[in-house]
């Protein structure tokens, strides 16, 4: 009996790294300013045209009181979105339904000093090659 709660508990505390799977995420030397300059100057140092960025931290600091809550989730978050006309059209070539991958995006985030770059994962096939490009311009952000 005590073997199963044991193991009940444990698969509670290992939850959350499963959540991790969905994402692939660094940690940057350096401030939050330093990182979104980084990455956008890696995505347009591709020529690559950043079609947006979202401040999802500043959103959610300026909302949270309109839904009832008071936690600071994000001292600083922005996603860069953009994509890369070569790729989008090799990735939907090979399947039109990967236009649900589009545009793609890298984000920084700051919690309580903690800067991280990241972005979302992909599927097997295809959008890998897309993967492997964030990648590379997140590895390019962190130098």
């Amino acid at each position: 009996m005590k073997n199963i709660a044991f193991a009940g508990a444990l698969a509670l505390c290992t939850a959350p790294a499963i959540a991790d799977d969905h994402a692939v995420t660094y940690p940057f030397e350096g401030d939050f300013g330093d990182a979104t300059f980084a990455v956008e100057s890696a995505i347009v140092g591709r020529g690559l045209v950043i079609d947006w960025v979202s401040h999802t931290g500043d959103m959610l600091a300026r909302t949270a009181k309109d839904v009832g809550s008071d936690v600071t989730l994000f001292d600083g978050a922005d996603i860069f979105q953009f994509c890369s006309a070569q790729l989008s059209r090799k990735v939907m070539e090979a399947d039109p339904m990967n236009i649900a991958f589009c545009p793609y995006g890298i984000f920084v985030t700051d919690r309580a000093g903690e800067v991280t770059i990241g972005y979302k994962t992909f599927p097997e096939g295809p959008m890998q090659e897309v993967q492997a490009l964030l990648d590379d311009i997140v590895q390019e952000a962190l130098q």
